[in-house]
């Protein structure tokens, strides 16, 4: 929102439009802009699919000399394919290891013991905080949390900037990003991690926003979209950076750390970042706006005639406006609709394929790095499309490209779809995407790359709501139907397989059968491959 004063167009007419205190204003717009990309995408690197089966150590009470197979192959129900099941176990029992061998196990339950994940995995927030089976749909609730982070940031660092300034809040912003950020790296418990992931989410809503109203209100008008492209793709460049960050890091806390820490440099904000000219000369500080004026039109070699400065007055006090006035006028009304849903959509498909590059079938860090690659052409090409085109064709050509897109996406013929790369096995507790969004190939790039050529006003920053009400639908996934039921054990090696239908009669228990000795919660290590 522009701030309205008298005498505005003349004074910046004489401080330059685009001078150098301005460039040098965009470019410290830049920096916040690559840990922003960080946040954003981090976890999809932090939860990447991990083999794993359930802790069935209970039965090495009973039979501490047993090979690794013999334990599995005694106490985990195997699939169709052969394999392991992945999130159940058979019902741990009272009997000697005899009685088990000879008849085998019937009752399956989910895992009650915790998780086994191979030794020579670098700690995830999957393998450290269990998000598999029953616990997988964590993952997907704090990528929402994070949304709502974006969104209760939004409704509050906007107002909040309008009370106190631009400068205040950015830099109170950049402190809980970085105070947050790193703290999550050495968070004990999930829920804990969720809610500082929370407030790292509203405070990238409060950098994003604040720092782009303080570039646009000191760049001239011909020169704001240039300005704000700029910094979009300083958030494309630090998707690149993000993907290689995640490949030569792969310890999820040093990979937070890394990425969160960096923007303490900022600090030196508090002596060179500038407030708004604007937003001083309306909250009536007017000698300060006389000062920051003065400044930079210094700095752009230019000079500002003492009468041109005194016709700096602050304006009348007018009544504060409320959303609900974007509602009340018809072409307002109209205006605010169009542009909601255009946001939404926009959203949804951005980051539904942002927040799931891990299920592609395809390498996620060249997957990532493709990614923001082609977001860049995709922001510079919005400079020329706007000049040439103007806002509203180019709208609604790109979007109706967007569509039609996404419907050739969900028509691709399986035979034509090359074979994906071998994956891990596969986790049964939670059916597999279908394989049509796995092998996209250029064509999600493409949609990628027409929705970030979508045409990106300031009204629409100022209106962050819609954006990230459409990105905490878009991270998640189709409904599940609740998993089937456990196939039966095959027989391995030399122990005998269980008797089924008029099989000999179990021998009795001395308590519960589904007793089981207690365990901490967690994953039990094993050497490479034991899984």
């Amino acid at each position: 929102m522009q701030l309205p004063m008298s005498g505005v167009g003349e004074i910046w007419k004489a401080v330059g439009d685009f001078g150098p205190f301005q460039k040098w204003l965009v470019l410290l717009t830049l920096f916040p802009c690559l840990s922003v990309a960080f946040h954003q995408f981090c976890q999809l690197f932090m939860v990447q699919h991990v083999p794993h089966r359930c802790d069935t150590s209970w039965i090495r009470a009973i039979g501490p000399n047993l090979t690794e197979e013999e334990q599995l192959n005694l106490t985990l129900p195997r699939d169709a394919d052969g394999a392991y099941e992945q999130c159940s176990m058979y019902s741990p029992v009272d009997w000697d290891l005899g009685s088990i061998m000879l008849y085998g196990l019937n009752a399956t339950e989910k895992c009650s013991n915790g998780w086994v994940y191979p030794s020579a995995q670098p700690p995830s927030l999957l393998t450290e905080f269990d998000l598999v089976c029953d616990r997988k749909d964590l993952n997907d609730i704090s990528q929402s949390i994070y949304m709502m982070g974006l969104f209760l940031g939004s409704m509050i660092f906007g107002p909040l900037s309008d009370r106190i300034g631009r400068r205040p809040v950015i830099l109170i912003s950049i402190f809980l990003q970085g105070l947050f950020g790193v703290g999550i790296a050495f968070v004990p418990h999930f829920y804990v991690y969720m809610a500082f992931r929370c407030v790292v989410g509203a405070s990238v809503s409060g950098i994003t926003m604040t720092i782009l109203a303080l570039a646009t209100e000191w760049v001239g008008v011909s020169s704001r979209p240039k300005a704000v492209l700029i910094s979009h793709c300083c958030f494309a460049i630090g998707q690149m950076i993000l993907a290689g960050l995640s490949y030569g890091i792969r310890n999820w806390r040093l990979l937070q750390i890394a990425g969160s820490a960096p923007i303490f440099a900022l600090f030196f904000y508090i002596w060179v970042l500038p407030e708004s000219a604007r937003w001083l000369a309306t909250k009536g500080r007017i000698e300060e706006a006389k000062k920051v004026l003065q400044k930079a039109a210094s700095i752009n070699k230019r000079t500002i005639s003492p009468g041109l400065l005194e016709q700096l007055k602050p304006e009348k006090q007018t009544k504060s406006g409320s959303p609900l006035d974007l509602f009340r006028k018809k072409h307002l009304r109209k205006v605010t609709l169009i542009m909601s849903c255009a946001w939404f959509v926009n959203s949804l498909v951005y980051y539904g394929l942002s927040l799931n590059v891990t299920n592609f079938g395809l390498d996620i860090y060249l997957t990532q790095l493709a990614f923001g690659a082609v977001e860049i052409p995709a922001r510079i090409g919005c400079i020329f499309i706007l000049q040439w085109f103007g806002r509203k064709k180019s709208q609604a050509v790109l979007l109706l490209l967007s569509g039609l897109v996404c419907l050739i996406i969900t028509g691709i013929p399986e035979a034509l779809a090359s074979p994906p790369p071998l994956r891990p096995a596969r986790d049964h507790h939670r059916p597999g995407r279908p394989r049509q969004v796995r092998r996209l190939g250029l064509l999600l790039h493409l949609l990628r790359l027409l929705g970030r050529a979508l045409p990106h006003g300031r009204q629409a920053d100022r209106r962050g709501t819609v954006l990230h009400v459409g990105a905490a639908g878009g991270d998640r996934g189709p409904a599940d139907p609740p998993p089937g039921p456990v196939p039966p054990r095959r027989p391995h090696g030399h122990l005998r397989e269980r008797p089924r239908g008029g099989g000999a009669a179990l021998p009795p228990l001395a308590r519960d059968p589904r007793h089981r000795p207690g365990g901490r919660h967690g994953g039990w290590l094993l050497p490479d491959g034991g899984l």
